[in-house]
């Protein structure tokens, strides 16, 4: 289904105009557009509600971008509103979340949207709730996914710390820890792109920016780098190296010491160094060019038992924090939870130790 242009104000007023908000058993038509009470110039409507021979008034803030960071911003102003009697706050936005029905219902605070749902509260009166109608409007944002492809390693890199000093502080980072940059002098990510990415996070409630820029929810920023993942799409070469499993990683740090690309071990072959887990014996590495890495370090091509795996890509999310061992790239913890989440039972169970070695020392910052 095509999603449909947020509304303004004024296509909102134009709607309330001909009658088309309704939430049944209620009836809603527009009063007053910006109306004005005592100390309290924060509404944009007051809107009737009609059932039956019965009616309320309600006073409207209305936000056209329905972000949790809106929503909560709205919410707050209904709960430290001074209204007159027989006036009760609403939240209107173009599509309310679940969650947040609920949380206005925690609140004694009425709420609706365009899409169907709300949740209407008169004290001794009457409360209707409806929920489940999907998000018809198109959700603005300067960058199409920011948990996904290069710039998911701002997000990333805020999993690293619980707060920086500036934007120019969490470029720098950025910049510092993608192996592209340091070693294959690839183009340096721009301040631009991390300022709209670190706009998206504040407006969803994971960053809070003030004097410093604090990492506010770091379970809910892990989800969604995980909804988000998706494995690379690369060429895979399977080799027998002669070399004993755990000499491997020695031998391809020394071997491409002085490579000029990145050569980084895949989450799954890095668990060890976050979590206890006994994996197969066979080192997997990414890599951008797995020709330069068989002809460093030897190997001849088989499925039968290989011992090191080379998996072609130039995605830099997978190599970004990498942690170097004696010269040899281990995969950040990030990028280890998010393989290892996709695995079997054994992996979840294990991403679970990953998971709390990410989060302890963000909580501990704090």
């Amino acid at each position: 289904m095509k999603k449909r242009k947020i509304p303004d104000q004024i296509a909102v007023l134009k709607w309330l105009k001909e009658g088309l908000l309704a939430l049944p058993p209620l009836r809603f038509a527009l009063r007053e557009e910006q109306p004005s009470y005592p100390n309290d110039r924060f509404w944009d409507f007051e809107i009737e509600a009609q059932w039956g021979d019965q009616s309320a008034v309600f006073a409207v803030g209305y936000k056209s971008l329905f972000t949790p960071k809106a929503f909560q911003q709205t919410l707050n102003q209904c709960r430290v509103a001074r209204l007159p009697a027989n006036r009760y706050p609403l939240v209107m936005l173009p599509y309310l979340r679940p969650e947040q029905l609920d949380e206005l219902e925690r609140n004694g605070i009425s709420g609706v949207d365009w899409c169907g749902n709300g949740v209407v509260i008169v004290p001794d009166k009457i409360r209707v709730f409806r929920s489940g109608g999907r998000n018809q409007f198109a959700t603005y944002s300067p960058i199409k996914n920011i948990y996904r492809r290069n710039t998911s390693m701002v997000p990333r890199l805020l999993l690293t710390a619980a707060r920086f000093t500036s934007v120019q502080e969490i470029l720098a980072e950025v910049n510092r820890r993608n192996l592209f940059v340091q070693r294959a002098d690839t183009l340096a990510m721009s301040m631009g792109t991390v300022s709209k990415a670190l706009k998206q996070l504040e407006d969803e409630l994971i960053v809070g920016r003030n004097a410093e820029i604090r990492l506010l929810q770091a379970d809910k920023l892990l989800e969604q780098l995980q909804q988000n993942y998706e494995p690379p799409k690369a060429r895979t070469v399977r080799l027998k190296v002669d070399c004993q499993f755990t000499q491997l990683p020695q031998l391809v740090g020394t071997k491409l010491a002085r490579s000029p690309e990145p050569l980084v071990a895949t989450g799954l072959s890095s668990v060890s160094r976050y979590a206890t887990m006994q994996r197969e014996e066979r080192l997997s590495l990414y890599c951008p060019e797995a020709k330069r890495v068989q002809a460093a370090i030897g190997g001849r091509e088989t499925d039968r038992f290989p011992n090191v795996e080379l998996i072609e890509t130039l995605e830099q999310p997978l190599y970004f924090d990498a942690r170097d061992e004696s010269g040899f790239y281990w995969a950040s913890p990030v990028q280890t939870w998010l393989e290892l989440k996709r695995g079997d039972k054994r992996d979840q169970e294990t991403a679970e130790q990953v998971r709390e070695s990410i989060l302890r020392p963000v909580r501990g910052d704090r």
